[in-house]
C-alpha cells in the first residue's frame, strides 16, 4: 500500500513538472511572499486575499497556486520575524527570538537561509509522511451518511481546541459561521431561508467574499487602527550564505523539528505557536550551545521553522482523508476545493486521484521554489516594507474590491465582503476567535446534508447514528473532545493558582 502511494506521488510530480503548473507554482510563491511580508498578514489572510487570482484556472492549477500562496506567505512571515521582529503569524513567534538577534549582528542573510533550508526539510519530511498515510484514506470510503455526519460533528467538537480558556467565545464564533451557512435555499426541501426574497442570496453568501472580509478586510482595519507607527524599519541583509558550522548545527534540529511538527499536525487543532515553541524548548534542552539561545542561536531558528512546515503539511492530512479542516488556513483551502468542484476527503482520492497527488507533489515543488527564491528576494521585500504605509493599505483594499467583484461581477458580493470584514474586526476587538467561524461556515452544509440523508435513509430513526463500530468510535471521540474542552479551562486555572501559591512565599520573604 505504501509503495502505491509513492508511485502515485511520482505521477503527481510528473503533472506538476509541466511548464504551466510550474508557472502557477512560481507565481503563487511570489504572491504569497509579497503578502506575507506585510506586517500582520499571515497565511490565512494571504490565501483569502488571493483566491480571486485563481479564478478561470482549472482545478489542479488553482489548488497548486493556492498551496504555493500558503507556503509563500509563511516564508514571508519568517522574513518579517527575522528582519522586523514581527512574526507574520503565531507560528513564527519562536523564530523572532534568535532570528532577530542574528540580524542585529549583521547575520540576517544566514538566518533567512537557515530558515529556508529547515522549512524545506520540514516540508519534505511532511510530504513523505503524507504519502505513507494517504493510502489509508480508502478506509474512510466505507463511511455512509451517518458516519459522515458524525465526522462533521467531530469537526465542531474540535472547535474546543481553538477556544483557549474561553469556550463560550469559540461557540459564539461557530454559531455565527453556522448562521451564515444557513442562508440560501435548503438543498433538502428546497425552501429559501433568510434570503428576504433577494435573488442574490438564493445561492447563499459567497464563500470567497465572506472569507476575504473575515480575514483580509478585518486585518486591514486592524492595521489601519494601529497606523504605521508600530512598524519598525527592517534591518539590512549583508552576507547571505551561512557558514559550515551553521549548517552542521542546524541539521539535527531540522530533523527533530520536522518530526515534532508532523506528529503535532496530526492532532486536530494543534496551534502553530505551540508547535514551534515546543521545538524551540526541545532544542534549548538538547543543544550544546544553550547559552546562545535568545542571543542568536541557529538551532533556535532551524527547529521551529522545520516544525512549522511539517505541521503545515500534516495538518492537511485530516482534510484529505476525512474532509475535516483543522485550522483557518486549511478551512480556506477546503473552501477552495469546493469552489473548484472537488470534494475534500477520501472521495478526492477515488474520484480525482490525479488532482490529489498533483497537489501533494506540489508541496515539494513549492518548497523547492521558495528555497531558491527566499534569500535572493529578501532585499526586494525590504524595499516593499519601505513603501509608505497608507499606500500599501490602499493597494490591498483596491485589490480586495476588484477581486471580490470579479467573482460574479456583482456589487452585492462587495457588500457581503464589507459586512464580513466589519464582523471580523469586531470579533478581533472582543477577542473572539475567527477560526471556529470559518469551520462552521465550511462544515455546516456538510453536517446538515448528511443529517437529512441519514434520517431519510432510516425513515426518521435516530438510532442510525448508534449503529456500527465506526459510528460508536466517532461518538466516543466526540464525547472525549467535548469533555476535554470543558475540563481544560478548569485545569489551567488550577495550575495558574498553584503557581501563584508557590511564588507567594518567595515574595513575602523579599
Amino acid at each position: 500500500m505504501i509503495n502505491i502511494g509513492f508511485d502515485q506521488l511520482l505521477g503527481g510530480l510528473a503533472t506538476v513538472f509541466t511548464p504551466e503548473h510550474l508557472l502557477f507554482a512560481l507565481l503563487g510563491c511570489v504572491l504569497g511572499m509579497l503578502v506575507g511580508v506585510l506586517p500582520g498578514f499571515g497565511p490565512a489572510a494571504a490565501v483569502s486575499l488571493l483566491i480571486p487570482v485563481t479564478f478561470g484556472l482549472d482545478a489542479t492549477s488553482a489548488i497548486i497556486m493556492l498551496a504555493a500562496i500558503l507556503y509563500g506567505a509563511a516564508y514571508g512571515g519568517t522574513t518579517t520575524a527575522v528582519l522586523l521582529r514581527i512574526p507574520g503569524e503565531a507560528s513564527s513567534i519562536a523564530t523572532t527570538l534568535d532570528g532577530y538577534q542574528m540580524a542585529k549582528k549583521g547575520r540576517g542573510g544566514p538566518a533567512l537561509v537557515i530558515a529556508a533550508l529547515a522549512s524545506f526539510v520540514g516540508g519534505l519530511i511532511g510530504v513523505v509522511g503524507f504519502v505513507v498515510v494517504a493510502p489509508f484514506s480508502r478506509l474512510a470510503l466505507e463511511f455512509g451518511a451517518p458516519e459522515l455526519f458524525l465526522v462533521s460533528l467531530l469537526g465542531f467538537a474540535l472547535i474546543t481546541s481553538f477556544a483557549g480558556n474561553n469556550p463560550a467565545k469559540a461557540l459564539l464564533s461557530a454559531a455565527a459561521g453556522l448562521a451564515i451557512a444557513t442562508v440560501g435555499v435548503d438543498s433538502g426541501v428546497g425552501i429559501a431561508r433568510f434570503t428576504f426574497d433577494m435573488p442574490e442570496l438564493f445561492d447563499g453568501l459567497g464563500l470567497v467574499a465572506v472569507v476575504m472580509g473575515i480575514f483580509g478586510l478585518s486585518e486591514v482595519l486592524g492595521q489601519a487602527q494601529k497606523g504605521p507607527l508600530g512598524v519598525p524599519s527592517p534591518l539590512k541583509v549583508a552576507r547571505l550564505m551561512p557558514t559550515r558550522t551553521d549548517l552542521r548545527r542546524s541539521a539535527f534540529p531540522s530533523l527533530r523539528g520536522s518530526l515534532i511538527g508532523f506528529f503535532m499536525g496530526l492532532l486536530p487543532g494543534s496551534p502553530g505557536a505551540a508547535t514551534s515553541l515546543a521545538s524551540y524548548a526541545a532544542e534549548k534542552k538538547l543543544s550544546k550551545h544553550r547559552h546562545e539561545f535568545g542571543k542568536g542561536a541557529v538551532e533556535g531558528i532551524a527547529g521551529p521553522e522545520s516544525a512549522n512546515n511539517a505541521l503545515a503539511v500534516s495538518s492537511m492530512i485530516p482534510l484529505f482523508t476525512l474532509g475535516i479542516p483543522t485550522s483557518a488556513t486549511v478551512a480556506i483551502m477546503a473552501g477552495a476545493f469546493t469552489m473548484n468542484g472537488l470534494i475534500p476527503g477520501p472521495l478526492l482520492f477515488r474520484d480525482n486521484p490525479d488532482v490529489a497527488w498533483a497537489i501533494i507533489a506540489s508541496l515539494i515543488v513549492g518548497n523547492l521554489i521558495l528555497l531558491l527564491l527566499n534569500v535572493p528576494l529578501a532585499r526586494v521585500w525590504i524595499t516593499v516594507l519601505k513603501v509608505p504605509f497608507h499606500y500599501l493599505m490602499a493597494a490591498i483594499l483596491a485589490f480586495m474590491f476588484l477581486g471580490t467583484y470579479s467573482i460574479n461581477g456583482s456589487p452585492f458580493d462587495i457588500l457581503i465582503m464589507l459586512g464580513a470584514g466589519v464582523l471580523g474586526y469586531i470579533f478581533q476587538l472582543v477577542k473572539v476567535p475567527l477560526t471556529p467561524l470559518v469551520l462552521g461556515l465550511i462544515l455546516g452544509p456538510l453536517l446538515e446534508e448528511n443529517f437529512q440523508r441519514s434520517l431519510a435513509l432510516s425513515r426518521g430513526d435516530y438510532g442510525v447514528f448508534l449503529q456500527g463500530p465506526i459510528s460508536l468510535t466517532l461518538l466516543a471521540v466526540i464525547t472525549a473532545a467535548v469533555l476535554f474542552g470543558a475540563v481544560r479551562p478548569l485545569i489551567a486555572s488550577m495550575l495558574k493558582k498553584k503557581s501563584r501559591t508557590a511564588i507567594a512565599p518567595k515574595e513575602l520573604a523579599k
